[in-house]
């Protein structure tokens, strides 16, 4: 396993953090200093800042039913954090993907980097759908331009639409932007009043209830294909 993501897995830590410890002198394997192109296994021994570290033998990933109200970082700021609704021993994973604090459905929580990237990343397009209410109905002829795109900042915005009834949609996405949905419906004049994500990829939050949350090890191994 390439050193970087040894120490990412062993410790909790981002990739950059990582590269980072590596560039400042910071890791040894066997007692040697590591550089960026080394490898480390299971027999070597590994230390960062003089600590012997091991890597993780398995991946834990936690999926949230996130409640609106939270924010999704350790610094509230004032705010409560989805750390909030977790035990302290489930403190070190982090978001694959985020939602907003008024958002709420589902949010999973993994300390594996690749899955984490498999989830976010763009060449990977997994599909995320959101239930959505809004302030007045959308009419036909909006709605035809969110499926056909609407320019929102220095993008172009376009997902699909299922009616519920005339003001609730469930919104079908394959693009990540930051509040996304929000945005793009602010530029054609509404806004979402509530907006609740039950599905990531292939993960559904099914019957997991506000607050709630469940426990995998392992998971994402079947599905890691790129996007055509």
């Amino acid at each position: 396993m390439r050193i970087n993501k040894f120490v990412a897995q062993a410790t909790g830590l981002s990739r950059r953090a990582a590269d980072l410890a590596l560039q400042e002198g910071r890791v040894l394997i066997n007692q040697r200093l590591a550089g960026p192109g080394d490898s480390a296994g299971e027999s070597d021994t590994v230390q960062l800042d003089g600590r012997p570290i091991k890597a993780v033998a398995s991946h834990l990933t936690i999926m949230l039913n996130k409640p609106a109200g939270y924010v999704c970082s350790r610094a509230g700021q004032g705010s409560r954090t989805i750390y909030d609704l977790l035990p302290p021993e489930y403190h070190r994973l982090k978001p694959a993907g985020r939602l907003d604090k008024e958002s709420s459905g589902l949010l999973l929580l993994t300390d594996d980097g690749d899955l984490a990237n498999r989830l976010t990343h763009p060449r990977y397009a997994k599909t995320k759908i959101y239930e959505i209410s809004l302030n007045k109905p959308l009419a036909a002829a909006d709605k035809t331009k969110l499926e056909q795109g609407v320019k929102v900042e220095d993008y172009v915005s376009r997902f699909s639409l299922a009616a519920i009834d005339s003001r609730t949609w469930r919104v079908s996405l394959g693009q990540g932007r930051n509040r996304q949905i929000r945005r793009t419906f602010a530029v054609l004049g509404y806004t979402v009043e509530k907006l609740r994500r039950d599905h990531f990829g292939p993960y559904s939050l099914d019957d997991l209830a506000s607050g709630e949350y469940r426990v995998y090890y392992n998971l994402g191994k079947a599905d890691d294909s790129p996007a055509d």
